[in-house]
């Protein structure tokens, strides 16, 4: 018996989650799916965004509903129009093998005649945004008098939207004797008070503590005075080469403003607020979702619905004004098992908002430096050494070679490395070799991680940060690449910290009193048969960094412009693989290429 079979399921969803791929349930789904299918009932569910929510209430509704009537029996209220569309994608691979079962997406910003035409003929489950949906309930277009089943998922961000009336209106609207499930990723007093007021005697799980974060998201916050929010944002985004990211900030005009000015500086990114169309939207959303635009800003409302389950980092342009809305946005990383990184870059001013998230998420923060521009480099070095390694010779350029190797007749295998990691690094290194120190130096702390520790010598106090030969490419992310020194070491949960995975090596932290266990443990250490060296890094700041200031740039992205300042009303974006110059990403602005000097050449047209 499998163990989606174990929750009772019937055979005909347990082939279409056969077809899917999935083999475990997630913690929500083991939780809900046997209440829900067990008895009759109310249910109020609290996990996180990404955690398998729409399968833990699609599967049973499409089990209890009865295929052979045409009325509407389940309805799926939604906050946006893209996660409408998502659940509705869904709902429809998990009725696969069920006959007649029709699911009807309605929303805005499409024909209503077409989506009334679609619940005319028969939808057993319409998925809707509140503010269609009422709609359409006023012009008698859609009737939900008579459903068994009402799912609000992500109510809180429905009502955080301003959808309370809405939402109240439209359950006023259905049977009292209704079962109606809740999805929240928190339980502010508006959800509270639908659930008071809309259902009975709920029976209420938790996926992980209640109005926590996820435990796949480590959470980091960055230092930096109030103009240099965006040459941070440039530096966070520098010293992780394959980032993927969505950016927040506070307001249109900020998400619009740092976008245009991430694309003016050669990055792949767009703006995602309130001002574009519907047709503007979804350019934007496909090409992030293709990973053509790898930095996406947008502000909260806009970013809501938000639906791709491979971003690698969230960061926090700007502090929101609640806290429930930073456990939204940290949510958009570390979803369907996968580990991510939120990051916040803050003022000395705002520090006490980091204490008051920490304590309403559950969780710590790192206090963590921008890295430093030699840092980079390095980072982007390894890089670059790595992805030439990596590269696969296509064939086609074997009538070249005799051309080619007569071109470097004569220059030694040394030289010739250096003069073709060069042609990468020196537009990196002349950007960043005089740019200065931009952290303002509240560290919570961490002062001793700047030791004046000699070369050579073994620090005896403070924290102490080390380099590490292996990264993502040997299969590690910060999670298990901590478990692994852990493990290795026989340590505490917190004596490692500050774990920084790159693509073919990482940085980590201990304590000093460590430093000679580390050391001594990973002399002549072998792993599968390939030794993993571990050094005391050079460079003890935490942006990573090891002993030679050497550095590389961005894949094949133009030169780099003066580091822009920037108001501290600013945005942030972020993705790998981003610099491609002529890259057309998303932003008014348009993309455009630079030249090695940082001059810049013609505009060239993006989405909007």
């Amino acid at each position: 018996m499998t163990k989606f079979e174990a929750l009772g399921l019937q055979k005909s969803l347990l082939d279409a989650i056969t077809d899917m791929g999935f083999e475990t349930p997630s913690d929500v789904q083991e939780k809900a799916i046997p209440i829900l299918l067990g008895e009759d009932t109310d249910l109020v569910a609290l996990a996180q965004t990404g955690t398998g929510k729409t399968a833990a209430f699609g599967f049973p509704l499409i089990q209890k509903i009865d295929p052979n009537s045409r009325t509407t029996q389940g309805l799926i209220l939604s906050p946006t129009r893209e996660l409408c569309l998502q659940i509705t994608k869904e709902m429809q691979a998990y009725s696969k093998y069920e006959r007649n079962v029709n699911v009807v997406a309605i929303y805005g910003g499409a024909s209503i005649t077409d989506q009334a035409r679609q619940i005319k003929r028969g939808a057993q489950i319409v998925v809707a945004t509140p503010g269609r949906m009422k709609d359409m309930m006023s012009r008698g277009l859609v009737d939900i008098t008579k459903i068994d089943y009402c799912v609000l998922d992500e109510a809180d961000e429905m009502l955080n939207m301003g959808f309370f009336e809405d939402i109240k209106e439209i359950l006023s609207d259905t049977p009292k004797d209704k079962n109606t499930w809740l999805f929240s990723a928190t339980m502010p007093r508006e959800v509270a008070t639908i659930a008071k007021k809309f259902m009975n005697s709920p029976q209420e799980i938790t996926v992980g503590t209640k109005n926590s974060g996820a435990s796949t998201v480590q959470h980091e916050y960055y230092v930096v005075g109030g103009r240099d929010r965006y040459p941070a944002l440039k530096r966070l985004a520098d010293t992780n080469p394959d980032i993927f990211s969505v950016i927040f900030c506070r307001t249109k005009r900020d998400t619009q403003k740092v976008a245009e000015n991430l694309i003016e500086d050669g990055y792949n990114a767009g703006a995602l607020h309130g001002d574009l169309s519907q047709n503007q939207r979804d350019l934007v959303m496909n090409a992030f979702r293709k990973k053509q635009i790898q930095m996406l800003v947008a502000t909260d409302v806009a970013a809501r619905g938000i639906d791709v389950d491979d971003v690698t980092h969230v960061i926090n342009y700007q502090l929101p004004d609640e806290i429930e809305t930073y456990t939204h946005r940290s949510g958009r990383t570390g979803r369907a098992g996968k580990t991510g990184t939120s990051m916040v870059i803050v003022t000395r001013s705002e520090l006490r908002k980091i204490k008051a998230i920490e304590n309403k998420i559950n969780q710590k923060f790192l206090s963590k430096k921008v890295p430093t521009g030699m840092e980079i480099c390095e980072i982007q070095l390894h890089h670059l050494a790595n992805k030439i390694k990596e590269t696969e010779v296509n064939p086609e350029v074997e009538s070249y070679l005799p051309a080619i190797n007569e071109i470097f007749e004569g220059v030694e295998r040394e030289e010739l490395i250096k003069k073709m990691v060069s042609v990468e690094f020196t537009r990196f290194f002349d950007y960043y070799n005089k740019t200065r120190d931009i952290n303002s130096g509240a560290d919570r702390g961490d002062r001793a991680d700047r030791s004046n520790t000699k070369p050579g010598e073994i620090p005896t106090s403070g924290s102490v940060r080390y380099f590490i030969n292996v990264g993502e490419k040997d299969d590690h992310d910060w999670m298990s690449l901590k478990d692994f020194l852990r493990d290795t070491l026989e340590l505490g949960q917190d004596d490692i910290f500050k774990v920084d995975v790159k693509e073919s090596f990482s940085f980590f932290n201990t304590d000093a009193a460590i430093t000679p266990k580390i050391l001594a443990t990973f002399k002549d250490f072998k792993v599968d048969g390939r030794f993993v060296n571990v050094e005391i890094s050079s460079n003890p700041g935490g942006g990573g960094g090891r002993r030679n200031r050497s550095g590389g740039r961005r894949d094949g992205g133009g030169g780099r412009r003066r580091e822009r300042s920037s108001s501290s009303k600013g945005g942030y974006g972020g993705d790998g693989g981003r610099r491609r110059s002529g890259s057309n990403s998303g932003s008014r602005g348009g993309n455009r290429d630079s030249n090695s000097s940082g001059s810049k050449s013609k505009r060239r047209g993006g989405f909007f």
